[in-house]
This record gives C-alpha cells, sequence and structure tokens, in this order.
C-alpha cells in the first residue's frame, strides 16, 4: 500500500502527542494534571442541553439543508451584525461540525497547488497542516515582543502567490489580542493585494480586557474577510461539534460544495441547541470570570519561578512562557513536567518557538495550585529555587 503525498507529509499533533502520553500515564494509575486540553472544563449549560433533548424528543433526527437550518443560520446572522459589526445576511453564513471543519473547507476552496498562505506565529499547528493538504504553501511570520503582529513581515511575506493570511485573535497559543491598529493594518495589506484574510475568532468571547473587534467590520473588508467561529469555547460545546462561516456569497457558495460532499449537513438536534446558544440568557460571563481569576492566579504564581518569563493573555485560557533559561527544549522541559504530574504542550508545535511552551488553565483552581507546587519542585530540582 502506497499511502498518498499529502498524508505522508502531514505532521503528527504535537497536542494529541501529548495526549497519548497522558492516557497511556494515567493507565498505569499515575496522577496527572491536565494543563495541555483546550477545552473549558466547565458543563455546557443547561438551557442547550434542555434544547437538544427537545430536539431529540420531537424526532428532529434527520439531515438539514447542507448550508444548516435557516433560523439558525438567521440568529448566527443577527449576531454577526449586533455584536460583531458585519454587514452579513442568512447567505453569507454556513454551519458546519465545528469550526477546524470551516476552517479546513476555507482554505481547500480558495488554496491551490504551490498557494500561499501566510500566517502569524506562535500559531494553532493544525492552520500549517490543512495548507499542506490544500498543496499549499505556508509562509509563518514569527511574532514580535509581547507575540504583537509583525506587521512589516506580513507585508514582506506576501507575494503574488499569496492566496490567504490567516489571524487568530484572540490567540492559541499565546492568548494574544490584537490591536486595532494591527487589524488595521492587516486588512490595509488585503485590500492592496487583494487577498482574503481567514480570521479564526472561536475565542472571541474568553476576552479579559477591552474589546473584541472582528476584522470583517472594517471598511472594504466585506470582500476579503472569511470569519471564522463556533459554540464549542463560549459555550462549553466542544463534543457538540458546530461551527460557523461568513463570507461573501462566491466563498460560501463554494464551502457549501465542499460541505455536500464530505460531512454533508451538521448534526440536526445540536443546531437547534445551538440557537438556543445565541440566546441572551445563557450564562457565558461566569465561565468568562472564572477563566479570568484563574488566569490571574497562574500568571502571577508561575511569574514568582526563576525559570519562566511569561506575559498575561488577554484572552483565550493560555499561557505561552519563555523557558529558555532552562536551556532545555520545549519538548525536553514538558517530558520533565509530565514525569512530574503535569501535562504541558511543547511550544515547537505552534511554528518553531521551541523555547516556550503552551499551558491551559482550564481547570480548576484546586488543581491549578497543585500543578504551580509540582512545578515549582521541578524548575528548584534544576537549580531555579
Amino acid at each position: 500500500m502506497v499511502l498518498s503525498r499529502r498524508i505522508m507529509n502531514l505532521k503528527e499533533s504535537g497536542t494529541l502527542k501529548v495526549l497519548d502520553k497522558v492516557k497511556e500515564l494515567q493507565s498505569r494509575g499515575i496522577s496527572i494534571i491536565q494543563l495541555d486540553v483546550g477545552e473549558p472544563d466547565f458543563k455546557t449549560p443547561e438551557n442547550i442541553i434542555r434544547a437538544a433533548e427537545v430536539a431529540l424528543k420531537a424526532g428532529f433526527t434527520h439531515y438539514t439543508s447542507s448550508a444548516g437550518i435557516p433560523e439558525l443560520r438567521e440568529a448566527i446572522a443577527n449576531k454577526l451584525r449586533s455584536e460583531n459589526g458585519l454587514e452579513v445576511k442568512k447567505e453569507n453564513v454556513i454551519v458546519t461540525p465545528g469550526s477546524k471543519q470551516v476552517l479546513f473547507y476555507a482554505i481547500m476552496a480558495l488554496v491551490d497547488e504551490g498557494d500561499e498562505v501566510v500566517i502569524p506565529t506562535p500559531a494553532w499547528p493544525s492552520y500549517m497542516e490543512m495548507v499542506t493538504v490544500a498543496g499549499g504553501v505556508v509562509k509563518e511570520v514569527p511574532s514580535k515582543k509581547g507575540f504583537s503582529m509583525n506587521i512589516e513581515g506580513l507585508k514582506e511575506a506576501v507575494t503574488k502567490r499569496t492566496k490567504i493570511i490567516l489571524i487568530n485573535s484572540p490567540n492559541n497559543p499565546t492568548g494574544y489580542v490584537a490591536s486595532k491598529k494591527e487589524l488595521r493594518a492587516v486588512a490595509d495589506i488585503a485590500k492592496d493585494r487583494r487577498i482574503c484574510v481567514l480570521s479564526d475568532e472561536v475565542y472571541e468571547k474568553l476576552l479579559y480586557e477591552g474589546s473584541h473587534l472582528s476584522i470583517g467590520s472594517l471598511p472594504g473588508m466585506d470582500e476579503y474577510a472569511i470569519t471564522v467561529n463556533g459554540f464549542s469555547k463560549a459555550y462549553a460545546m466542544t463534543g457538540w461539534r458546530l461551527g460557523y462561516v461568513a463570507a461573501a456569497k462566491p466563498i460560501i457558495s463554494a464551502i457549501n460544495k465542499l460541505q455536500q460532499h464530505s460531512a454533508s449537513c451538521p448534526a440536526s438536534f445540536t443546531q437547534r441547541a445551538a440557537l438556543e446558544a445565541l440566546k441572551p440568557e445563557t450564562p457565558v460571563q461566569p465561565m468568562v470570570d472564572e477563566f479570568r481569576r484563574r488566569r490571574d492566579y497562574i500568571c502571577d504564581a508561575l511569574g514568582k519561578l526563576k525559570a519562566f518569563k511569561l506575559d498575561k493573555p488577554a484572552g483565550a485560557f493560555y499561557i505561552f512562557p519563555d523557558i529558555s533559561k532552562t536551556g532545555m527544549s520545549s519538548e525536553e522541559f514538558c517530558d520533565i513536567l509530565l514525569e512530574k504530574g503535569v501535562s504541558t504542550t511543547p511550544g515547537a508545535s505552534f511554528g518553531g518557538f521551541d523555547k516556550h511552551i503552551r499551558i491551559s488553565y482550564a481547570n480548576s483552581m484546586a488543581n491549578l495550585k497543585e500543578a504551580v507546587s509540582r512545578i515549582g519542585r521541578v524548575t528548584a530540582s534544576l537549580g531555579f529555587a
């Protein structure tokens, strides 16, 4: 059997590689505090669960329109107009089985063999691998101090072969939130070079300072912005697999064709649940407040350890500390932490940041305190008391 080149060129997921190690240790009865997981540790709100139950009992369990049920697409369009300032209608929206699926569709719809996708890094590694599957070329642009966007680097990276600039704010793995000035600069590049901006905004509600800005709301970006979002992070619905995208109609039409020939449509009853999630009474703020409390704790606690240098993030639920003082690679350091019962993710997975590790604080405060204690013992044993 000979596998395809596109599959042979794919890299293994760094986050799932860590998870495999964790599961193996846990199967041996070893206690592991997981700070590698990229999902909220909260329960899906009850009103959302009830809506799914009602839909199931009513027999709403069959195929829907490939683009999603009309009332959900309308509700998403309303949300994007009122909260994000996007000038979109239902026809500009498609619902998919997860926001990851949306990203894959958009890249497949726009990228031909040899086309380029410019990605500011650090960045979620699946972005790069999706481009690889499409036959495209990734051009990484490392961030500047404090993980701010390297705008001059982005300008230099764009060529005649560039099809997409892919941005993510709030960012995974850093928690960095792009400023209005940065987004305006990216929009100017896109409009000047007539290329699309694929904007992953799935962490938009997990914001601790300031307000979220969608690049698609900026003047002249209607044609170029592809706004991706979903229900996984804001509503603790990672297992429900529901995402959505808003873009110009030709792009939505292309994405719809891909969905028709792959997933067919999102699960029917989960769409009814998503409709409920978008209602104002869904309790999102308590989760955000708790994440803020955890962020403040872990940044303060780890900031006191001499092995780390870190920036306090403004969004998401990650920190991305610099571990260069240890003299170790990110994988070596993560392996040592794992041996002592704390799982984290090597920074090398996020675009070559081998002197950083990703820590998720999507865990209970009690577990975070114990994790910090274990991490402190590790760094002390390395001479960083």
